[in-house]
Parts: C-alpha cells; sequence; structure tokens
C-alpha cells in the first residue's frame, strides 16, 4: 500500500525557530543512531519514520557512523525515503554527521577538510540524495585547525550539498571560536548539539546554552532521557530486552545504582502529580529553555514516539516544581 501521510500531522506539534536562522523545528526530533541499522528489521524502523511524520515530526537525525554497523542507518533511511517519503522531501528536514571514523586510512575521522567532504559525499550517496538539509561536524578535532573545518562546512555549503551547517560536543569557547570563522565566511552556524538532560547538565554550568542564546545559534539536545534511565523503564529492575541487559557502549548496568534509582523513584511521582510519564516531564525540562530549539529522542518502537509527542501537552513548570527537581537531584 502506498504510504499517505495523516492530513492532521502539522495540528499538534511544536515548531521552534532554530537561533535567528529562518528555519523552523519540530520540538521533538527522532534520531536514528542505534535502531535503524542492519540489526533492527527494516519495517519496525519504517513504521517508526512514516508514524513519526504523521505526528509532525519533520527532522531526521542521522550521522555516518550510525547503525550499527556504521552507515547503515543512512542506507534504510535511504530505502524509506525512496519508498514512503520522496513525496515529501521539502517537507522533511534530513541531518547528518562527520568526525567519527567510517573507514581505513589517515583521513577516516576528525575534522579535516579532506575527511568531511568525503564523508558527506558518502552520506549522500547511501541515502539517495543530492543534498541535506544540515550538515554537522560531530566533534571537535584537537589536531586539524578550526579555520581548516569550518572552512568545509562553508564548502559544503556553496557547492549546494547542505543547506545549513552545525557543530555538535563543542564547548561553549570552541562554539564562539567556530561561530566567528562561519559568520566571517559568510555561512552562519544555525545549530548545536550537545548532550543535556536534568542529569546532565553541563551545556548550563558551562555557559553553553548563554552562548548559544547571545551568538543566536539554535540546538538541538542529545540524551534528553538520560540514556533511558529518565523513564519508568528501570523502576523495576533491568528489563531481559533492554541495552543495560546485554554488553552496549551505549550504557552499563552500573550506571543504575540505587541511589540513581531512588531518584529516578522520586521525579516518578513528581512526574505523577503533573499528569505526566516521568520521560514526558524530563522532555518538557529540556525545552523549558528558551535556546533549546528542539529534543532529539531514539525509539525502538511507535509508543515512545507517542508518549514523547505527548510532553508538548504540559510544557510549564511552576517554580515550585523545578526546585523539586533540583533537591532530588543534588540529594
Amino acid at each position: 500500500m502506498v504510504y499517505q501521510a495523516s492530513e492532521s500531522r502539522y495540528r499538534e506539534m511544536l515548531y521552534r525557530r532554530s537561533g535567528r536562522s529562518g528555519l523552523k523545528l519540530p520540538a521533538i526530533s527522532l534520531g536514528l543512531w542505534h535502531n535503524f541499522g542492519d540489526e533492527t528489521s527494516f519495517e519496525t524502523g519504517r513504521s517508526m519514520i512514516r508514524h513519526a511524520f504523521d505526528l509532525g515530526i519533520t527532522h531526521f537525525d542521522l550521522a555516518n557512523n550510525y547503525g550499527p554497523p556504521p552507515g547503515s542507518a543512512e542506507e534504510n533511511f535511504g530505502r524509506i525515503l525512496e519508498l514512503d517519503m520522496a513525496p515529501y522531501r521539502d517537507e522533511i528536514v534530513i541531518s547528518t554527521k562527520a568526525g567519527y571514523k567510517m573507514w581505513e586510512g589517515p583521513y577516516n575521522e576528525w575534522g579535516s577538510r579532506k575527511y568531511l567532504v568525503s564523508s558527506l559525499d558518502r552520506s549522500l550517496q547511501r541515502m539517495g540524495l543530492d543534498y541535506v538539509d544540515i550538515f554537522y561536524h560531530h566533534r571537535p578535532d584537537p589536531d586539524t585547525p578550526l579555520e581548516e573545518t569550518m572552512g568545509a562546512l562553508d564548502h559544503v555549503v556553496r557547492q549546494g550539498k547542505a543547506l545549513y551547517v552545525g557543530i555538535s560536543n563543542y564547548s561553549a569557547e570552541q562554539t564562539r571560536e567556530a561561530a566567528a570563522i562561519l559568520k566571517q565566511l559568510g555561512t552562519p552556524c544555525l545549530i548545536h548539539q550537545p548532550s543535556y538532560s536534568m542529569m546532565n547538565r553541563r551545556p548550563e554550568e558551562s555557559g553553553l546554552l548563554d552562548t548559544l542564546g547571545e551568538l543566536g545559534i539554535g540546538s538541538i539536545v542529545f540524551s534528553p532521557l538520560q540514556k533511558g534511565i529518565l523513564t519508568d523503564r528501570y523502576l523495576n529492575g533491568i528489563p531481559a530486552d533492554s541495552r543495560a541487559a546485554g554488553p552496549s557502549v551505549f550504557m552499563s548496568p552500573s550506571e543504575l545504582t540505587e541511589a540513581v534509582l531512588t531518584k529516578v523513584r522520586k521525579l516518578q511521582q513528581l512526574a505523577d502529580e503533573r499528569g505526566q510519564k516521568l520521560s514526558q516531564m524530563a522532555l518538557a525540562w529540556v525545552l523549558r529553555k528558551e535556546t533549546v530549539t528542539s529534543a532529539l529522542i531514539g525509539a525502538s518502537k511507535t509508543s515512545q514516539i507517542d508518549d514523547a509527542v505527548g510532553a508538548l501537552a504540559k510544557l510549564a513548570f511552576t517554580e515550585e516544581e523545578l526546585s523539586r527537581i533540583d533537591a532530588i537531584l543534588a540529594g
């Protein structure tokens, strides 16, 4: 059956402008890091992308190394585009990144012009695209001059292979330097992708969010649920089908200490009082910041996407609620 997007897809979703740019992103974006590679059923990934779009999620976030294996998420997304989403390409924001190891040899990672341009070419080929909407440098390179890395981002925009560029995992100081170079080149930095959650406040504490606000750069935060800890998934032990149950680079059972779980249970109680799931409260908490354009979620089933979008029904917090959250996590 030919896929036809829901006619109501734009009725409930909230869209936020990315910094001082003209681009709006959905408050909830879907990341394709772990559940869209060859180790996941293609039809499962396909159903999640279609379901997300039906709910108004127009932004799909990838990287060259997403899978597993690396590259397979882009390949599978390209197939889904061809099968289902091609008629809606102009309604979709597709992002990808480069920075981590992808092939053998001396030009296989980090931030050289050689690597970044080659990686984007390969990503476009895997997805069957002429361009992506956003191309990120995935992590700072301690050895390559920042001028070269930012020059490569400017280059791919001028080639027509990306509409916008962004950075990920950069510190506040590195962000300021990168943004200044890009501004001088004439290709503004659209967006920054940091890790941020109630349990990981480094973007606040380091001044990164303030820097982004000052510079007019948007942000899309990843791991807002702290690897799934800020959900009800682990309140009664570690499920056999969870990532924490087996070998994973994503998370370790050692992160689920009794002290952590005690805090999660108290947060769950507050979420209950707010009439939300804990995961929804955690998403609302990161989205309370004006400098946060979108929260990036991962999903292994469509119900998780429903839950995430449901967070938008109650984004406001009272000062008392915010103080309780701080007290719980400081305990």
